[in-house]
């Protein structure tokens, strides 16, 4: 694990920055960081914590770009159509704030926060229901890890 050792001199830190960034639309995987994390002397309800308000906070920092953005900008600077974008807002209001709770999922669950914002759905459900899908997320790995 090539990673490991950077965002371990970092510390929780690093844990935290790792998970907040892999929350975002950058292509980063924290699970890996979380992992190498496992391998130290940090408890694990620790390394749980850290690892899912650094994730809850970057989804939240998704669904503001969505919620701050219009379609045009948004679709521009993620290179986009419009029309996909739209669907992607449809499918998340159909839902409600419970489409938060698929936020946790790869690939799928960046546009998933960023079209709840565009949408606007309401932010302490979706700010709750995100943390739950992506502590549940952690809390698997890490009891499978055990």
């Amino acid at each position: 694990m090539e990673l490991a050792p950077y965002w371990a001199d970092l510390g929780l830190w690093g844990l935290f920055l790792a998970s907040f960034l892999a929350a975002t639309i950058l292509p980063f995987s924290s699970e890996a960081v979380l992992v190498a994390f496992t391998l130290g002397s940090w408890p694990l309800g620790t390394l749980w914590l850290v690892a899912s308000l650094g994730n809850w906070l970057g989804g939240m920092s998704s669904y503001g770009v969505g919620r701050l953005g219009n379609l045009e900008r948004i679709t521009k600077w993620l290179r986009t159509n419009p029309e996909k974008a739209l669907k992607w807002q449809a499918r998340t209001e159909r839902f409600g704030a419970w489409a938060a709770l698929l936020c946790w999922l790869p690939v799928i669950g960046d546009p998933i926060a960023i079209a709840m914002g565009l949408g606007r759905s309401r932010v302490i459900p979706t700010a709750l229901l995100m943390f739950l899908g992506k502590a549940a997320r952690y809390a698997v790995l890490l009891w499978f890890l055990r």
